[in-house]
C-alpha cells in the first residue's frame, strides 16, 4: 500500500507481480518489450505507442535521449511472474506518471496473446527507502533477485541491472549513488552475494 506521496530526490521500491501469480514474461520478446517500456516511457512528453514508433527506428531513442525524464532507474529485476525497481522521480509526480505510462505494456501482452482484464494484481506497490544502508542492501536484493546464492541466473527469461554494477556497462539505470561506494565492480559483487545469501537465509528462516 502507497502511503506517502513522492518526494523528488527520495528513493522507492516499486514492485509488482503477475495478477493470481501469473507469468508476465513468456519468452525474450516479451523482456525485451518490458525494457523497452522501462526507456521509451520515461519521458514528460507522450510517445505514443511503441510497436508504430518500432517502424520508426530514428525516433525510438528520441524520449530517452531528449525529453524530459519523469524518475532516474538506481536498479531493477525482471522476473517471469513479477518485477522490482528502485526509482527516484525527477518531477513532481514523475513515479505516478511513469508507472501509468508502463500500464502500455499490458497492452502489448493482451494484444499479443489474445487476452483481456489486468495483468498485475492491483496497483504497484511501493517502499520508502529511509537511509542509506537500507539503500545498499535493497540494491542487492533487487540486483541478485533472478539469482541463486551464488549469483547464477536461475531463468533465462529474465534479467537485473547487476551487470551494471559489476562490469560498469552503459545501460539504463543511474548507478552512481550505489557504486560509487565500492571500490570496484568485484567488490560490490561480493557485497551482492552476502546481501542476497542473508535474505535468503531469514527467509529460510520464517518458513521454518
Amino acid at each position: 500500500m502507497r502511503k506517502h506521496e513522492f518526494v523528488p530526490g527520495e528513493y522507492y521500491h516499486i514492485y509488482n507481480r503477475g495478477t493470481e501469480k501469473r507469468k508476465i514474461i513468456l519468452d525474450r520478446q516479451d523482456l525485451e518489450r518490458f525494457i523497452r517500456s522501462l526507456i521509451e516511457f520515461n519521458s514528460l512528453e507522450p510517445i505514443g505507442s511503441i510497436y508504430e514508433l518500432s517502424f520508426q527506428a530514428d525516433k525510438l531513442s528520441t524520449p530517452s535521449t531528449k525529453s524530459k525524464k519523469l524518475i532516474s532507474i538506481v536498479a531493477y529485476c525482471i522476473n517471469p511472474n513479477h518485477f522490482h525497481l528502485i526509482l527516484t522521480p525527477l518531477l513532481e509526480k514523475g513515479i505516478e506518471k511513469f508507472m501509468q505510462r508502463m500500464a502500455g505494456y499490458t497492452r502489448y501482452f493482451n494484444e499479443k496473446y489474445k487476452r483481456d482484464g489486468v495483468l498485475f494484481q492491483g496497483k504497484y506497490k511501493s517502499k520508502h527507502i529511509s537511509d542509506n544502508n537500507y539503500l545498499l542492501r535493497l540494491g542487492a536484493y533487487v540486483n541478485m533477485n533472478n539469482r541463486d546464492e551464488f549469483g547464477t541466473p536461475t531463468t533465462k527469461f529474465s534479467k537485473s541491472s547487476l551487470e551494471e554494477y559489476c562490469k560498469n556497462e552503459k545501460g539504463i539505470c543511474s548507478c552512481k549513488i550505489i557504486r560509487d561506494q565500492f571500490k570496484n565492480g568485484k567488490e560490490y559483487l561480493e557485497f551482492a552475494k552476502e546481501a542476497w545469501r542473508d535474505s535468503l537465509e531469514r527467509k529460510a528462516m520464517l518458513e521454518i
